[in-house]
């Protein structure tokens, strides 16, 4: 008996050793080579029913390949992309398109839409949206799970809190850059620490110390917290036309939802070995599995921990001015919902993305130095009732600090009246798309109801001493 006759029945790699090992014994047995093939066959046919004798090492093997090439056949992207809705295509980038097409292809997706500030990201480009069956993305929920936007306007007038001032305000309560925190002793405490949920998994348990410690603070990159002018033509949302002073903070789940995702994401990948390499950072967790429960759980506690690091933030802030907020509003932009899609129950993904349901209010910010905007949804159903999350870059980071120099950084924030605390050239205004050109691609999406104008603007410095 040699490895040919066993190849001829379909046997591969390492289940081919197995398979001749097996015969071998069977020949000692005195069986002839005509029958131990037609055995051999068998249980390729039916590898369970030889479970316990001379071919049980031949079964295991045969059930771990077969495991392997259903994962790969269940992995497999599908010939062309489904449709989807582009919202201000002329400003998105060649290479958020090629992403965007390789997530319409996943056997996962329904529905799509690409945002008129996407950019190429991790998987799912940044701008990206997308519906899915029974199943959710950690990729595309990305890696700062539950970034979010909150707004507190407030009574006064702008020029009543200096720009002096508010510097003051900012360093004092507000916290900024990688594995910062506030000191103990300062700490607020809030009620997400004693979500029940902590205690549910074993990778929450273990981040529960991490989030406590972090808890009211920002991390790094294009995080901030602004002071600024909140302007109103017309009454709306129970504040009466005018300018009043607010604060604009943009913030997420720090250190412990960017190991949620890692640790999710690792695990994903390791389910579909066989996926094609440009869709590796898509894979998926499918919701009727532990697996997939579990990340559902812990993104869904991730984004409530990074709405309360707004909570404190605007907290501090009010107690500081004594004044309560007139207009608080809040939203994430880096989280998966349940939500119905042409009559049906749908992951949707938004990794940087505004949820714009019929009447919801959003925030789209622009850059340090360029306007914001207070948004009403549309609800449109194209964009599965989403919209922009910012302006949306159009250098990457390492291309703006080779191509910006500071003083133009610096002028153009001179020009604007805009102080900053910290902050990079690769967060340079000039970094990011014009956001009034992103938001006149989207007037089909939502309606602006205010402007917010950025005054003091506090980022990392990325030298922390807390």
């Amino acid at each position: 008996m040699n490895g040919k006759y066993i190849t001829k029945l379909g046997f591969k790699n390492r289940a081919v050793g197995l398979a001749l090992a097996a015969a071998s014994l069977r020949e000692q047995a005195g069986e002839s080579r005509k029958d131990i093939l037609a055995e051999l066959l068998h249980v390729k046919q039916s590898p369970t029913n030889y479970l316990g004798g001379v071919y049980h090492d031949l079964v295991l093997e045969l059930e771990a390949q077969s495991l392997q090439e259903t994962k790969k056949a269940n992995s497999a992207l599908n010939a062309k992309p489904l449709p989807y809705a582009r919202y201000g295509a002329e400003l998105i980038e060649a290479g958020a398109f090629a992403q965007m097409d390789t997530a319409m292809r996943l056997p996962i997706a329904r529905a799509g839409a690409l945002m008129p500030d996407a950019h190429v990201g991790y998987g799912l480009p940044i701008g990206g949206v997308l519906a899915a069956e029974q199943a959710v993305i950690p990729y595309g929920v990305g890696v700062d799970i539950g970034c979010s936007m909150m707004l507190s306007v407030f009574a006064f007038a702008p020029e009543q809190v200096s720009a002096a001032q508010a510097q003051a305000l900012l360093m004092k309560h507000t916290r900024f850059g990688a594995g910062v925190g506030f000191e103990k002793r300062e700490r607020l405490h809030h009620e997400v620490l004693d979500d029940p949920a902590w205690g549910e998994q074993a990778l929450l348990r273990h981040l529960q110390d991490k989030a406590a410690d972090q808890i009211g603070t920002s991390g790094s990159g294009n995080h901030f917290a602004e002071f600024g002018t909140f302007s109103l033509s017309t009454a709306t949302e129970g504040l009466q036309a005018g300018r009043y002073l607010a604060l604009l903070t943009h913030s997420g789940s720090r250190g412990f939802g960017a190991q949620v995702a890692g640790h999710f994401t690792r695990l994903a990948e390791s389910l579909h070995p066989g996926i094609n390499p440009e869709a590796k950072k898509l894979s998926w967790l499918s919701l009727d599995s532990h697996e997939g429960q579990s990340y559902w759980q812990a993104m869904n506690l991730a984004g409530r921990y990074a709405l309360a690091n707004h909570e404190q933030i605007h907290a501090r802030i009010s107690k500081a001015l004594g004044e309560a907020p007139l207009l608080n509003v809040s939203n994430s932009h880096n989280l998966a919902w349940k939500q119905e899609v042409a009559g049906q129950e749908l992951i949707v993904h938004r990794k940087g993305a505004t949820p714009a349901a019929s009447g919801q209010l959003g925030l789209i910010p622009g850059s340090m130095a360029d306007p914001g905007y207070l948004v009403r949804g549309k609800g449109a159903p194209e964009s599965l009732a989403s919209a922009s999350h910012g302006a949306g870059r159009q250098l990457g980071r390492k291309a703006a600090e080779r191509s910006l120099a500071k003083k133009d950084v610096q002028h153009y924030l001179n020009e604007r009246g805009v102080t900053l605390i910290g902050g990079g050239v690769d967060e340079a205004p000039q970094a990011y798309k014009r956001i009034e050109t992103v938001i006149a691609a989207q007037r089909d999406l939502v309606d602006v109801l205010g402007e917010f104008m950025p005054r003091v603007v506090r980022m990392d410095t990325g030298s922390e001493d807390v």
